[in-house]
């Protein structure tokens, strides 16, 4: 079997609220990181080619930032609003100036929103934002969200609302017990069509490791 291909976002690597925003079974924020880290190189291997779409990294940014390094794989970025290289992002500095920070950590791409891509034959569309929908109640961001023109959709943003919503599919490692998903994963999910699917729930990494 060659390189595969995988999807996540939301890691959220340094931030400490969001263990409790959204339930993730860590004491603090460095067995936090820690485990999202153990996680991702326990599921992607090193010629594998990951695309993160956004919002990765919070906190002391210099600090987190430089835990991509650990990820393996060839790690391609879709900026989040969480993101200090996103184009809406209202930081001082402009965002193409935060680029080569990103770089620098270790991502090989930085790519613009929306995407399109094909994932098991199927086209499909890529962006941080859903259609429709928040993690929270009201959805914000509606100038930067992808225009719903009947395409499949793959998304983050949500955390853990749903893995599946229609034909938005979250692949945020809140939905994804901690890890990334694989083109094989979500291909069949869009040939099962349209559907409600909750996320699914934190495993250990031994689970996983012995897969």
């Amino acid at each position: 079997m060659g390189p595969m291909r995988w999807w996540t976002s939301d890691l959220h690597l340094g931030h400490t609220n969001i263990i409790g925003y959204c339930g993730r079974p860590f004491a603090d924020v460095e067995a936090m990181n820690a485990g999202l880290v153990d996680a991702w190189n326990a599921t992607v291997a090193p010629d594998d080619e990951v695309w993160v779409l956004g919002d990765v990294a919070l906190g002391r940014i210099d600090d987190t930032l430089a835990l991509v390094k650990a990820l393996a794989g060839r790690k391609i970025l879709l900026p989040g609003n969480h993101d200090r290289c996103w184009t809406g992002h209202r930081k001082k500095t402009p965002a193409s100036a935060e680029r080569r920070r990103y770089y620098e950590a270790g991502f090989a791409e930085i790519a613009d929103a929306p995407i399109r891509a094909t994932v098991g034959g199927h086209r499909v569309v890529v962006h941080h934002f859903p259609y429709r929908g928040d993690s929270r109640d009201d959805d914000r961001y509606a100038e930067a969200r992808p225009v719903d023109s009947g395409a499949w959709l793959l998304h983050g943003h949500v955390h853990d609302r749903w893995r599946q919503d229609g034909r938005q599919i979250n692949v945020g490692v809140d939905a994804w017990n901690g890890r990334p998903v694989s083109d094989d994963a979500l291909a069949a999910m869009i040939s099962a069509g349209p559907a409600r699917i909750g996320r699914l729930d934190w495993e250990p990494l031994s689970a996983v490791r012995g897969r």
